[in-house]
């Protein structure tokens, strides 16, 4: 950079080019988007808006700027407060005349920290206004609580006054439900986080050192997809004062954090693409269909008005590589890689488990472009012989196809399978997934590739072992179960102090009896089925 971009004691600043060309689209037409979008809501009486999220900087810049427009007041209200004029209320002089010099905060209104007490004081408020209620829909338990908001939605929904509700997992009750409606604040999009960090470097200033080429801005702004502001701000500096720099190294400590945030949500695990080394044996077939696919992300196949991949659906035995398939794909692809267990999925509350799908689906998107695994998806969308879940899996499943079909984020899914009389027809016909492919039990190729994996993966020697003579023993054998034959060996050999060799895997290969012995007849059944209607992944 040249002298003009050096700032005090030699530091660098934000890149000149970023400030000039910012690498994304205008912040500010996506911000007006959403603001017209909930004008349109507050002007066509809609008298409740619901805003599923814990972002409250977020839906007060929202508010501000769409009330500014319509010269509506804002009105705030929180069971610790109770109701006030929001600080950035449009003509706001309802001011804290004991509140600090300079402090925004506004004054609250006599005996409105109640619930029903707040519901009749704006009941009785005879001008427009937009009234914002944070964690509300917990006192709507109470039914008073309950009966007065109900009789201020219908007054609001003929007078254009709205009512506002924020929070985590919003739950209403039903009687509720036809005067509602969800507006979706997204997690923040590059362009938002663009300029976070941008604002993030004009803070620090002088007290760290940027050292970002334009070409670094975009890895450091994928990196913080799926974070909110917050998180974006708290992360971003923390990695700016660790060490005094902000450059691409950072990358890698964001990614990091991402992980525990992700992992905290409880939905999704993830997977960084700098940390998989997955390594697949055999699946010819496979390796040679993704390849061909991996075109479909290139602006040449958008050229011709191809569309992306969405994804794949491996059926197969246990333990023949299905899962690791996944892991291989985002390897292969410098993808990171997001597993939806469907165990996470449910909730004993009635509508969690299917907010808590499209919270992961939405979660996903904001990570695009990445893979979706979903392991094992017959547990969580199969057919069901009752209505035990009370129809959850049918709704979740119907929820998945809509998804799929219509996705436009660079998401390609791989969901695996085990039990192919669960899995609903619907999803097995073609233009659901761009292929399914059967896993069969390893031939005698790959089993020496995997075979080979497993041994170099310990620091084995491969010309200390006959392969010939552990290929020939593991016949009918798993990936998985080659595995664990190789690890338990080991185990021994370590115990015994002696190095491990042919003879001691060979022997534990042989006390070890195979999914191929023990479920016989459904192997054979589902290699029959496969066989007519799957294509192989060898």
């Amino acid at each position: 950079m040249g002298g003009s971009d050096m700032g005090l004691a030699g530091r660098r600043r934000w890149p000149r080019q970023a400030c000039v060309n910012p690498p994304y689209r205008d912040l500010t037409m996506v911000f007006k988007e959403s603001v017209q979008h909930f004008k349109t809501l507050v002007v066509s009486f809609h008298p409740v808006i619901v805003i599923e999220t814990v972002e409250e900087e977020r839906v007060q810049t929202l508010m501000q700027k769409a009330c500014t427009d319509m010269q509506m007041p804002i009105f705030e209200w929180s069971i610790a407060q109770g109701l006030m004029r929001s600080p950035e209320s449009p003509d706001n002089r309802w001011q804290n005349e004991y509140a600090p010099p300079g402090s925004k905060r506004g004054q609250a209104l006599p005996k409105t920290a109640e619930p029903i007490d707040m519901l009749r004081h704006i009941q009785d408020m005879s001008f427009r206004a937009i009234f914002w209620l944070k964690d509300f829909a917990p006192h709507l338990k109470d039914a008073v609580v309950a009966r007065q908001f109900r009789e201020v939605a219908q007054q609001f929904a003929l007078n254009h006054s709205t009512l506002v509700i924020s929070g985590s997992g919003v739950a209403l009750p039903p009687e509720l439900a036809q005067d509602v409606v969800y507006f979706d604040i997204k997690l923040p999009e590059p362009e938002e986080l663009y300029s976070e960090v941008s604002k993030v470097v004009r803070t620090l200033g002088s007290k760290v050192n940027v050292d970002l080429a334009p070409d670094d801005i975009p890895a450091l702004v994928k990196a913080l997809q799926g974070m909110t502001l917050s998180q974006t701000r708290k992360v971003v500096s923390y990695a700016a004062l660790h060490d005094g720099e902000l450059n691409a190294e950072d990358v890698k400590r964001i990614l990091a954090r991402k992980a525990r945030v992700i992992h905290e949500e409880g939905l999704l695990d993830y997977f960084p693409s700098e940390t998989n080394v997955s390594e697949l044996g055999g699946f010819e077939g496979l390796k040679r269909w993704l390849a061909y696919a991996r075109v479909g992300f290139t602006p040449q196949a958008r050229k011709f008005n191809l569309p992306a991949p969405k994804g794949i659906l491996i059926v197969g035995i246990q333990g023949c590589g299905k899962s690791l398939a996944a892991k291989t794909i985002a390897h292969q692809w410098n993808l990171p890689l997001l597993k939806l267990d469907a165990g996470r999925l449910y909730d004993k509350y009635v509508g969690e488990s299917d907010k808590n799908f499209r919270r992961a689906v939405m979660l996903a998107e904001t990570m695009a472009p990445c893979i979706l695994w979903i392991d094992e998806i017959e547990k969580s969308m199969g057919q069901s012989s009752s209505d035990a879940d009370g129809g959850l899996s049918r709704r979740l499943f119907g929820y998945f196809l809509t998804w799929l079909q219509e996705k436009s984020q660079e998401i390609f899914v791989v969901a695996t399978a085990n039990d192919l009389s669960a899995i609903p027809p619907e999803l097995l016909r073609k233009g659901r997934f761009d292929e399914i492919f059967f896993v069969d039990l390893p031939d005698t190729h790959e089993r020496e590739n995997i075979l080979k994996i497993h041994l170099s993966r310990r620091n084995q020697g491969l010309d200390a072992y006959d392969l010939p003579t552990l290929v020939a023993v593991t016949d009918g054998f798993s990936g998985a179960e080659i595995e664990q034959a190789i690890i338990t060996a080991h185990y021994r050999a370590l115990y015994e102090n002696r190095p491990a060799d042919t003879a001691l895997v060979v022997e534990q290969i042989k006390r070890t009896v195979p999914l191929s012995v023990t479920r016989r007849e459904d192997i054979n059944r589902l290699r029959s089925l496969a066989k007519e209607r799957f294509v192989s992944a060898r």
